[in-house]
């Protein structure tokens, strides 16, 4: 589990470093193996998830957190980072999937976004938080990332072991979830639902009052309330993946801490992590091929287990993890996309258990799949990739993580239900020669403006490495730039190719997106390695 801090609410700096660029692992090139997220809607073979080819997917993802808290919006936009330019830096680092938490508080007709950075992002000033959402998708899309929607609080205030609760029924929880995924119907972006965060056991009580698995009772077993809900999505929505996870102890009680007898201690784990009783009990779904196992697991900085202080640790882990989830992997059961996992790393231990852990779910596109926990900062129990400034990154995690990530590759989005932005320009120049160009004019304040340059290598060959330039009237002047580094000297401003991505092959194209400040001006003379467009 974890516990983020509250908006605002500052942890002790980690140490600031350089922005880190870091080059994705290789993908096979097997035809069996998809680069990146694959092509359309995905499903389930055997232990794998493939796309709507066959083809082999490895989601290798992140989870940006703040949809569910008070905020109703995600985190960070309340920094000087744009939040573009952080999708930009999860795709460059190799994240080709983000798992989005969010309350049913967020969802409610008048809800409103709070902690937004008005002047970084204008663009998003008066939006509701699913019309943020609408615009994260879009983008995340055009990239080609995957987006996992994660029902992670019934309420603002805090999650919950059931879920349902008093004020949020599972009527309200079911019909959430019908509610987007008709809203993303046609947008494989969206690729499915996690349908409740963290089941456990109650509190403290000794009686079996928690989130069961197997035991039978409609109030309580968790394997059969994620059928109910799973198969109502699927009514709707039957491409969509139903991500389930485990509950913490399978009886939904606490009697390993109550009868003093370790005897008889139930097997429980982490909230969210205990999947021992899936393989006896598995969920049914009404449409085939569509359930992904979802474990979360951490390390002594959210809670020290009684297996880190084993006189065999590290040794003693894939045993555990055999036992909670790795099982239905193993045993060819289903995939599994592990959706939390994480640490500070103050503890030596967890460095450990990280390298154990990643080396566990595999190498290559056939791995286990996985979203870590978290891009964000303010995770009070594992602190984020990103570091405290939101544009830096935490390189020690990131460096462990990074040969087990393959980046996006390619755009996936589709119409969302919500606006997609300003008007849109035509050609800034009429296509001529190796390009063609188009310019999109996002948003505009009083002194300043947003805007999106789309540039095509209509050659018959690759250009490596990449650069676009354009020209301003005197007096606009570059505020901030994404999907390229971004430069201006006089009138002239330079986009080149970030090292990530150098090459712009035949018939591809490339999205430069800018804030500026001065009178909103289209590109000029827009070049493609010095070939007018």
């Amino acid at each position: 589990m974890f516990r983020p801090t509250a908006l605002g609410g500052a942890l002790t700096a980690l140490a600031t470093v350089a922005a880190g660029v870091f080059i994705a692992a290789a993908v096979s090139t097997s035809p069996a193996v998809a680069a990146g997220t694959g092509t359309g809607y995905l499903h389930t073979n055997g232990n794998q998830i493939v796309d709507s080819t066959g083809a082999t997917v490895r989601l290798t993802g992140i989870n940006w957190f703040g949809m569910e808290t008070d905020n109703k919006t995600f985190h960070g936009l309340w920094s000087s980072n744009p939040w573009r330019g952080q999708l930009d830096t999860m795709a460059r680092l190799g994240y080709n999937t983000l798992r989005v938490p969010y309350s049913n508080d967020a969802l409610k007709p008048g809800a409103t976004a709070s902690g937004v950075n008005d002047f970084v992002n204008p663009d998003l000033v008066g939006l509701s938080p699913l019309q943020i959402l609408d615009k994260v998708i879009d983008y995340a899309g055009s990239k080609g990332m995957r987006i996992i929607l994660d029902r992670h609080r019934p309420t603002a205030a805090g999650q919950s072991p059931l879920w349902y609760t008093s004020t949020v029924s599972e009527a309200t929880w079911i019909n959430d979830w019908k509610m987007l995924a008709q809203r993303y119907a046609g947008n494989p972006t969206v690729i499915g639902a996690d349908l409740h965060n963290e089941p456990h056991a109650e509190g403290t009580n000794p009686a079996a009052t928690g989130a069961c698995w197997g035991c039978g009772d409609t109030a309580r077993d968790w394997r059969l309330a994620a059928e109910r809900a799973g198969n109502a999505i699927l009514g709707v929505q039957p491409n969509w993946l139903i991500f389930v996870e485990g509950v913490s102890c399978p009886s939904g009680g606490l009697s390993n801490v109550w009868d003093n007898d370790p005897s008889n201690d139930e097997d429980c784990g982490w909230w969210g992590g205990n999947l021992s009783k899936a393989g006896q009990f598995p969920v049914r779904l009404s449409v085939a091929n569509r359930l992904v196992y979802s474990p979360h697991e951490y390390a002594t900085s959210v809670y020290r287990q009684t297996w880190f202080d084993a006189p065999d640790y590290p040794a003693n882990m894939p045993a555990i993890w055999d036992r909670y989830w790795g099982y239905l992997y193993k045993q060819n059961i289903a995939p599994i996309m592990m959706g939390e996992f994480g640490s500070t790393l103050a503890d030596p231990k967890d460095r450990v258990w990280l390298e154990k852990l990643m080396a566990y779910t595999g190498t290559g596109v056939t791995g286990m799949s996985f979203t870590y926990w978290s891009w964000n900062p303010n995770s009070g129990d594992t602190g984020g990739i990103a570091l405290d400034d939101w544009t830096n990154i935490n390189t020690t995690k990131q460096a462990i993580l990074q040969p087990y990530l393959i980046a996006p590759s390619g755009g996936t989005g589709g119409p969302t239900g919500g606006p997609t932005g300003g008007p849109t320009g035509g050609p800034t120049n009429p296509p001529a020669g190796a390009c063609t160009a188009t310019y999109r004019q996002v948003n505009a304040w009083q002194g300043g403006f947003q805007g999106e340059l789309t540039v095509k290598n209509t050659g018959s060959a690759a250009v490596n490495p990449w650069s676009v330039t354009w020209s301003w009237p005197s007096g606009v002047t570059l505020g901030s730039g994404w999907n390229a580094t971004v430069t201006q000297s006089g009138t002239t401003v330079t986009a080149a190719a970030p090292s990530h991505a150098p090459s712009l092959p035949a018939g591809g194209s490339v999205t430069v997106g800018f804030t500026a400040n001065g009178t909103a001006s289209a590109p000029a003379t827009v070049k493609l390695n010095g070939t007018g467009c």
